[in-house]
């Protein structure tokens, strides 16, 4: 498991976020994304009591690992600083603004991503000052955060070998919002950041028909998931 490091990698198994000293305190800081969990799946009832009858169990998306683990794996990199955004004629246009010492928004050429599915949305470029470093041999996908609520931009995912690139890795990003002026608070979510050895993404694929060995692991790993609500937790942390 990573710890977040704030003044040394002590471990060979650890991520560090690191900001200039006179930034410490100041901007805002990453945080375990399992610690930031969205009010609304933290007020979710695993079983809502009002739908569960004999023919309805109840269940609710808080009891899908699935979409748990996607939400708490990684850490959360946030706005470092209070901005402003304002769209503009029809999504075309995006000025920015703050009150803050260093830049926060900076634009890329609408040329370097013409044709591109966001237009006429230009593409703009948050700040970000925290530099990400991680052992050899492990790179990290930064992406917008998992099953979260929307904000007025959405940031482009990439994938950066922070084993060996030391420097502040800023978000591309693109306004999503209708026109209007909207102010993105410090400390809002920006990106997800999940750390991942390259050696382990290297996996060569095999397309094939099922064996009957795993067509039958795949039939009892079902059976035992509609069986027990719990088992498939159970099945999933073991297999892991």
């Amino acid at each position: 498991m990573f710890h977040f490091s704030q003044t040394s990698q002590k471990t060979s198994r650890s991520i560090r976020f690191a900001c200039r000293p006179e930034d410490h305190g100041v901007i805002a800081p990453p945080v375990a994304a399992k610690t930031v969990l969205p009010d609304w799946f933290r007020k979710l009832p695993p079983v809502d009591a009002q739908q569960a009858s004999a023919t309805n169990n109840g269940l609710t998306v808080k009891r899908c690992m699935p979409f748990l683990d996607a939400m708490t794996t990684g850490w959360i990199l946030p706005l470092a600083a209070t901005v402003r955004l304002e769209v503009k004629d029809g999504g075309s246009a995006v000025d920015a603004g703050w009150e803050f010492d260093r830049v926060m928004v900076s634009n890329h050429g609408a040329h370097q991503v013409a044709g591109n599915p966001k237009e006429p949305a230009p593409p703009c470029k948050f700040h970000n000052y925290w530099s990400i470093r991680t052992p050899p041999g492990w790179s990290c996908l930064f992406l917008p955060p998992l099953n979260r609520p929307a904000q007025p931009f959405e940031c482009v995912a990439g994938i950066v070998d922070t084993d060996t690139y030391a420097a502040h890795i800023h978000f591309p990003f693109f306004a999503t919002a209708p026109d209007g002026l909207y102010v993105i608070e410090k400390g809002t979510p920006l990106v997800q950041v999940i750390p991942f050895r390259r050696e382990d993404a290297a996996l060569k694929a095999e397309i094939q028909a099922e064996t009957g060995a795993e067509a039958t692991e795949r039939e009892t790993v079902y059976r035992n998931t509609i069986a027990s609500e719990g088992w498939y937790r159970k099945w999933a942390r073991a297999a892991r």
